[in-house]
């Protein structure tokens, strides 16, 4: 895989503006938690104690699914086992995770690339992309449920309700959308690369990103029409991860909670606008700061006080934490380079049909001791 100097310097364009956004999700942070009272919120993790183990125990389920499902998007004969998809996701997240800014185009190329010794890159960023898609859909399913039970259960102030409203409308729009593109298979990846090319933008390389592209849509749509057997399971696996996030805000809320004892809607609740929280500030480090100031407004709405909301999302930024140093200290046991990994991730996301990452690229070597 080329490291040319163009992705180098987007990467330094846009460090200054995530280290930015990194610095007002810390002043968020420290807002919201001074705001929420400080004494209530460590009050709130005392009461929590051991029970972060069984967070941790939910949260690892949550990660195991979504890795399981990740397995079964791939087709023969290219496999890969349930270990490895477990490892990259630990380390892909870990990356996203500290990457101002860059998490999304960080985070989801990389975890295919801490794999490609065993599968080709291509068929892996096919099945990334078909999980990806499953669990976006169950991503809108999640937040559309969420959102209608907060609007049937609880009054709410005007900006919540107008915003809830347009979280209805939307939401069936994006599935009507994916399922057109599904169906009927449109080529938004070679289509782009030849409707660019015939204008003269970038004309040489979208000549050759057009048959790679081509590639990697014939993966994605192929594996939609021969193995339809494996949809609805693959789909439920990505439910189970959203059904472990209700578990694991209900455990929290009934170990920090001392004025009033949580409900699974109000479990479901939280975890559907924690979604649309992930979604939206993606770009930002653990959500810092936003996490807080939306979970502890949404606490005062369902009947809990803003500390109670805040400590909830402190935690869950603890269990992000532990996670996140677990799949640094792989990243780093394997040898893996920070800056390497992260660059040729960038690439891999900005352009991966121009990248030589064939069927029959040989796969270099980690740089041990560098970034």
């Amino acid at each position: 895989m080329s490291n040319g100097p163009g992705s180098r310097r987007t990467s330094r364009k846009f460090a200054p503006l995530g280290i930015l956004f990194a610095v007002v999700g810390i002043f968020l942070f420290a807002f919201f938690v001074r705001k929420a009272g400080i004494s209530e919120i460590v009050g709130g993790i005392k009461r929590l104690g051991a029970g972060f183990l069984l967070i941790l125990g939910l949260s690892a389920l949550r990660q195991a699914v979504r890795s399981l499902a990740w397995t079964r998007c791939f087709e023969r004969p290219h496999r890969l086992r349930f270990r490895e998809a477990f490892v990259a996701r630990l380390m892909g997240d870990a990356l996203g995770n500290i990457t101002p800014l860059a998490s999304v185009a960080v985070s989801e190329p990389s975890k295919a690339l801490f794999v490609r010794h065993r599968v080709p890159l291509l068929a892996s960023v096919a099945a990334l992309a078909l999980e990806n898609i499953f669990y976006s859909l169950s991503v809108v399913v999640l937040i559309f449920s969420g959102t209608t039970a907060l609007l049937l259960n609880f009054p709410l102030p005007k900006p919540l309700r107008y915003a809830s409203f347009a979280t209805l409308i939307t939401t069936p729009i994006i599935v009507i959308v994916g399922s057109l593109v599904i169906n009927r298979q449109w080529r938004f990846l070679s289509g782009a690369s030849y409707w660019l090319g015939k204008r003269g933008v970038g004309r040489s390389s979208m000549e050759r990103a057009l048959p790679r592209a081509q590639a990697l849509e014939d993966r994605i749509y192929g594996f939609y029409e021969r193995n339809r057997s494996r949809l609805l399971a693959t789909f439920a696996l990505e439910l189970c991860f959203h059904l472990a996030g209700v578990a694991e805000v209900y455990t929290t809320l009934s170990f920090i909670s001392d004025i009033k004892e949580p409900t699974l809607l109000i479990a479901f609740i939280l975890e559907s606008v924690n979604r649309v929280i992930n979604v939206v500030f993606k770009f930002i480090p653990l959500r810092t700061g936003v996490d807080e100031a939306g979970t502890g407004m949404l606490s005062r709405v369902l009947g809990f006080t803003t500390a109670i909301g805040v400590t909830l999302a402190i935690v869950r930024k603890g269990r992000d934490i532990f996670w996140t140093a677990i799949g640094i200290s792989l990243f780093v046991r394997r040898g893996f380079s920070f800056a390497a990994m992260t660059r040729e991730a960038e690439e891999v996301a900005v352009d991966i049909a121009v990248t030589a990452t064939t069927e029959n690229t040989p796969t270099p070597s980690p740089e041990p001791g560098r970034g």
